[in-house]
């Protein structure tokens, strides 16, 4: 299990994800600075243990009405070869592990695999700030994914609990900057 160090981060996450989300295609903020909150989430354990793996739920009140974007993160020692110059978020200053890459996770290998796994009810999500505890809230529905299949990652959270014709799906909760809070799929399995 994964252990959550009570210690400083430099640059924060929240300040770097200021930074890299109004680059994003997904980006549907009406500022190219959003006003960012952490909002919820969960993490997931990597089997060998040099991984963090967190999917962090930001929302940006910039605009009229607030959007939640969904980031999946991974947290490594050294940098990431073979993926996309835009999967780099950044790097930070941890106070304990030292300077971390950190990586959007669609294009990390290890969360991808970790989210399929949890898809099939292989590993149990984890508290987003508690050491070995299991997240309850977190939500999986149906089956997959299988052959054939792939997981989409919902980048912009709505409330509601459906996702038309998938057979599996992710379902976790967020808070609103009202205090209100709602559930969403997170991601889904769909067809190759």
């Amino acid at each position: 299990m994964a252990y959550i160090h009570r210690t400083t981060m430099t640059p924060g996450k929240v300040e770097l994800l200021t930074e890299w989300l109004p680059k994003q295609s997904w980006y549907a903020g009406e500022s190219a600075r959003p006003e960012l909150a952490k909002a919820g989430g969960f993490r997931l354990d990597d089997p060998e243990g040099e991984v963090g793996i967190e999917f962090m739920v930001v929302t940006d009140t910039a605009g009229q009405e607030p959007v939640a974007y969904l980031v999946p993160m991974s947290y490594r020692g050294a940098a990431l070869e073979g993926v996309p110059g835009g999967a780099l978020i950044g790097t930070a200053e941890h106070g304990v592990l030292g300077t971390r890459w950190i990586y959007d996770g669609v294009h990390d290998p290890v969360v991808v695999a970790q989210l399929r796994a949890l898809l099939r009810g292989e590993t149990t999500p984890q508290h987003q700030s508690e050491s070995d505890t299991p997240d309850p809230t977190v939500i999986v529905h149906g089956i997959g994914p299988e052959d054939g299949l792939e997981v989409q990652v919902n980048r912009v959270l709505r409330p509601g609990e459906t996702a038309d014709g998938s057979p599996g799906r992710l379902i976790a909760g967020w808070t609103w900057p009202n205090g209100t809070t709602a559930r969403g799929v997170f991601a889904a399995v769909t067809r190759a």
